[in-house]
């Protein structure tokens, strides 16, 4: 599963021994697999900075799963026909996600331990800040590429109503700088080309014999080509529609055509353009939230066992991974009662749904007599 529950239980002999019969216990029935999870001696400062640290976190926590749920579906987004191949490019450090968080360390280097917490936390917050800022920049550009080219491939996919007609007809297919001929597109069903070629010369005076030519054709019908008189063209129009010809709008223009293949062409050459670099953008700055994110799962742990256990700072993390989705009710209920002795009234609450703990803002499905996150790994369900 690529679900990960992060717990700690305080550090004395005790409660080893607690940890040592999950341990046991959870093994023994095939629930989890467990390993420790290393967490720095922070400097702890003031309980209520601590309180408020905790607030921060919960916020910070949400924002940076957020945060990489977005980046990883972008990659998907991005690349659209080689989709398969996403998952290499959603990694931590080089490495898959799920052995990344099982074999966590802190990186003193980017988040040194010993400053205090406070500012710990502030590195984290604005990395990610800037992260998002620059997604929103960065796709925003891309999407906006994507959609112009999409919008101009729509006029190319139409139908002969409404397509673009630059790639279909040539100079050759008009009367052109004519004072008094003009050359009609006119649109014929398929069962009505026989009775096209028999009519159209006759729909209205003035229409130059055997002047048409079938240009394209779709499934439904034809592009015909129809030379005339200028002055005749309203009363062709009028004739034509009553014998359910359409005719398209439509002027030729060599430099509009010309500037419509050539923004085709830019678009494309654009967005071949802009995939490496965003990708790679994308590759190595999911990871960079991503390792950001666990640190604050850490951080979270850390500051919730000084709360919950108080001082001096003496506590283990564990990090279980469920074996099966349905394991886990059995799992839960196997940590509840090893470490009932942490918080008895919470324990038995737990049992009763309905009961409020005194003294938290949390439901009692959100609140175990042990420290307890969350980590959820499957990022693009």
């Amino acid at each position: 599963m690529s679900e990960f529950w992060l717990i700690s239980a305080p550090g004395d002999k005790e409660n080893l021994q607690a940890l040592e019969r999950m341990n046991m216990v959870t093994s023994k029935s095939n629930l989890s697999h467990n390993t420790k999870f290393a967490i720095p001696d922070f400097k702890v400062g003031t309980l209520d900075s601590l309180v408020g640290l905790s607030d921060e976190l919960g916020k910070l926590d949400t924002f940076a799963e957020s945060l990489i749920r977005r980046m990883a579906q972008t990659v998907v987004e991005v690349m659209e026909d080689a989709r398969g191949k996403v998952q290499e490019n959603l990694l931590a450090n080089g490495v898959d996600l799920t052995s990344f968080v099982t074999h966590f360390e802190w990186d003193m280097a980017k988040y040194p331990a010993k400053q205090p917490l406070v500012n710990v936390v502030d590195t984290l917050a604005k990395q990610l800040a800037q992260i998002e800022s620059d997604l929103k920049a960065r796709t925003a550009a891309y999407n906006t590429l994507k959609m112009n080219l999409e919008n101009l491939e729509k006029k190319s996919n139409g139908n002969l109503f409404t397509r673009t007609l630059s790639d279909i007809v040539s100079k050759e297919d008009f009367v052109l700088d004519s004072e008094y001929l003009v050359t009609l597109l006119v649109i014929v069903p398929k069962p009505n080309y026989a009775q096209w070629q028999k009519t159209y010369e006759s729909l209205s005076d003035m229409v130059v014999p055997r002047s048409t030519k079938l240009i394209t054709e779709d499934k439904e019908g034809g592009l015909f080509t129809v030379t005339l008189f200028r002055k005749v063209i309203d009363d062709f129009k009028t004739k034509a529609k009553e014998n359910k010809f359409t005719v398209r709008e439509f002027c030729y223009d060599e430099k509009e055509i010309k500037r419509e293949r050539e923004e085709m062409t830019r678009l494309l050459s654009d967005k071949k353009q802009q995939y490496g670099p965003l990708l790679r953008w994308l590759k190595v700055n999911f990871s960079e939230a991503f390792i950001a994110w666990v640190h604050i799962k850490a951080l979270r742990v850390f500051v919730e066992s000084v709360l919950r256990y108080g001082l001096p700072v003496n506590f283990q993390a564990v990090l279980l991974q469920p074996h099966k989705k349905s394991s886990t009710k059995r799992l839960r209920e196997v940590l509840n009662s090893v470490f009932r002795h942490l918080d008895e009234v919470a324990a038995a609450s737990i049992l009763d749904a309905s009961v409020e703990i005194p003294g938290l803002q949390l439901n009692n499905q959100d609140y175990f007599p042990y420290v307890y996150f969350h980590i959820d790994l499957s990022l693009l369900d």
